[in-house]
């Protein structure tokens, strides 16, 4: 019976402390002068929010900016603006806390 007792106190302490450490650790990947897709996080880029605000695609997965607006770089309501196209853009940063803290974006010329 002690012994029994012994395994389910094991078995309980090595259910709880794997709780622990499976625990998701934010990352922050840095980016350097990489291609991305630019646009409109809620109008193009499927991200939820509250009006119309950059965000860059990176690896496939979206996230707003930080360190540039919306409208830094022409009128995003425009045929060619982030809310009517997704651009192109080389840019310089990290993701930090599930967002792209950008150093430098530099939008692409369209391609006609």
């Amino acid at each position: 019976m002690k012994q029994l007792l012994a395994v389910i106190g094991i078995v309980i302490c090595l259910v709880g402390c794997g709780k622990q450490g499976t625990a998701v650790m934010e990352e922050t990947v840095s980016v350097e002068k990489q291609i991305v897709e630019a646009s409109c996080g809620q109008c193009k880029l499927g991200l939820k929010g509250g009006g119309c605000d950059l965000a860059v695609r990176i690896d496939g997965k979206a996230y707003f900016v930080d360190g540039t607006g919306i409208d830094d770089h022409g009128d995003s309501h425009a045929a060619d603006g982030f809310c009517s196209a997704i651009r192109q853009a080389k840019v310089t940063g990290k993701v930090e806390n599930n967002r792209f803290v950008v150093k430098s974006f530099e939008l692409l010329l369209l391609n006609k």
